[in-house]
């Protein structure tokens, strides 16, 4: 009889798991957007839309997963939106002006960006101003920067083309090439958000690294008094975002092969939107990077639904604006729900 009640205690009590999962509500959201856009557009089930929708889901899902974990943590970067342009300038400029392999630059805009990262955890920790008031002013400087070196060292606000140099068609097999699965065209950007997501997911609830995370973001005084490295956490978290940053950076450079130096801006909250709708508390300690993933998702059927709908584009950011709303009700009513069967 006690094994036997100890199975029916296990049963009852997996439902009870999945509610407090954090991205429950955000998958929920995301099956009603699907569904509604399934009716709502003929073309939207279509193999090759998908694709199309999986593609900007994950161009914005690269960044959602770092800033994810960041807010886990506890703490805010808007400066992601603009370290993204950053990093592609880095490259180009640095590949054009030094006549380098495009790999050199590459390479230097990695260093450079995770020093960016960097430099926001230490200022952070040094500090102890808010990560609002440290990103903000990282932003404002990124922004100034991008502008002021592109229209200084190119004479106007984009970079020269390297399309023509060498190492570039290598690169853009990395970071922007089509790869043809079943028939389907698939950006190779889609492999590395699925990548990010399971790494960031493996690192949050399997190692150390993740649980020091969960707890800076939900008590960083009392994590600090459990020998938590707090700083070390922190400074890591933006490095990470800066990684995310790189990623997406090359990604503009090497499908355009030219990068507009005002690109970005704005583009933070939306990777910060998609994290909340994922389940990432304002507050820090909870969320999941399979939940910005489902956000960015989400993200991508309204902004394709919308086109593939044919609606009068006019209306393109309220819809958008109307879906996303409905998504986060959707997982605080979900949220709410699971707390109350605990």
């Amino acid at each position: 009889m006690s094994a036997l009640a100890d199975e029916r205690f296990l049963q009852a009590s997996a439902p009870r798991r999945l509610l407090v999962r954090p991205e429950l509500g955000s998958v929920v959201g995301a099956v009603a957007v699907f569904l509604f856009f399934a009716v709502a557009a003929d073309s939207f089930l279509r193999a090759s839309s998908l694709s199309t929708v999986l593609y900007a889901a994950s161009t914005i899902g690269i960044m959602a997963v770092p800033v994810a974990l960041l807010m886990i943590g506890g703490e805010f970067d808007l400066s992601a939106g603009v370290l993204v342009t950053s990093s592609a300038l880095i490259s180009s400029m640095f590949s054009y002006q030094m006549t380098a392999n495009v790999w050199v630059g590459v390479a230097v805009s990695l260093l450079v960006t995770l020093a960016i990262g960097a430099f926001n955890g230490f200022v952070l920790s040094r500090t102890g101003l808010p990560s609002f008031i440290v990103t903000l002013g990282t932003f404002l400087m990124l922004t100034g920067m991008n502008l002021g070196f592109t229209k200084l060292i190119d004479g106007t606000v984009s970079t020269k083309t390297i399309a023509d140099m060498e190492g570039f068609p290598a690169a853009r097999d990395v970071f922007a090439s089509t790869l043809t699965i079943g028939g389907v065209d698939v950006k190779v950007t889609i492999l590395w958000w699925f990548a990010l997501v399971a790494v960031a997911s493996w690192i949050l609830l399997r190692t150390r690294a993740g649980n020091w995370v969960f707890a800076v973001g939900g008590n960083k005084d009392a994590a600090r008094a459990l020998g938590v490295p707090v700083h070390k956490v922190r400074t890591g978290l933006y490095m990470g975002v800066a990684f995310g940053a790189w990623v997406s950076g090359q990604h503009l450079l090497f499908s355009y092969d030219v990068v507009q130096s005002g690109e970005g801006v704005g583009n933070e909250l939306i990777y910060i939107i998609a994290a909340v709708i994922g389940g990432c508390l304002i507050t820090g300690g909870h969320g999941s990077a399979i939940g910005s993933a489902v956000g960015a998702l989400i993200f991508g059927m309204t902004s394709k639904g919308i086109v593939f709908a044919e609606w009068n584009p006019d209306w393109f950011k309220f819809f958008l604006g109307a879906m996303l709303l409905l998504a986060t009700l959707l997982n605080v009513w979900v949220r709410k729900r699971a707390e109350a069967t605990k």
